[in-house]
């Protein structure tokens, strides 16, 4: 069995659960992803002090921790917003229906782009390579509920209601 190769991040009491979860497994390259479900589980996303403590722990080069972290969409590095969420489909008929200027549209007006959160936290907006929607490009899901022939007043009227409306 491995032992811990470097101290927690921080004195913060959920790297507990954290250190409990690869203890079980045995602290083994083998228990990255499920590592990393605990760790997001318990902190809301993936940071970089994280996914340098896991591959120190697990043995695991950085370079593959951060690949699978950025690989599988359950992964996040970025907190999410504190409220409601949109993963935008980037698939190749969204693409060509006009997603590029819904991402713009977003940008320029709520300052929200892929993998980022609304500057008050509200709303964050995350992509998928394929919400398997074809038939409605430009897709989009808002906090689980699909909406398809999405067009850029459409999301920002979804999404400003998210922000003006809550508190």
């Amino acid at each position: 069995m491995k032992t811990v190769k470097s101290a927690a991040p921080s004195t913060d009491n959920r790297w507990r659960i954290v250190d409990a979860a690869m203890r079980r497994l045995g602290f083994q390259p083998h228990a990255l992803i499920e590592t990393l479900h605990v760790t997001q589980e318990t902190f809301g996303f993936l940071d970089e002090d994280a996914l340098r403590y896991i591959a120190a722990t697990l043995g695991v080069p950085l370079s593959q921790v951060y690949g699978v972290a950025t690989f599988y969409r359950a992964f996040t590095l970025k907190p999410k917003g504190a409220h409601h969420t949109c993963v935008v489909c980037t698939g190749t008929a969204c693409h060509l229906k006009g997603l590029p200027e819904i991402l713009a549209a977003l940008e320029a007006e709520l300052g929200l782009s892929p993998g980022g959160s609304t500057p008050d936290g509200k709303a964050a907006l995350m992509t998928a390579r394929c919400l398997a929607s074809c038939g409605l490009a430009p897709a989009a899901v808002f906090d689980g509920k699909m909406v398809g022939n999405l067009t850029s007043a459409t999301a920002l009227k979804r999404i400003r209601q998210w922000v003006e409306h809550e508190s």
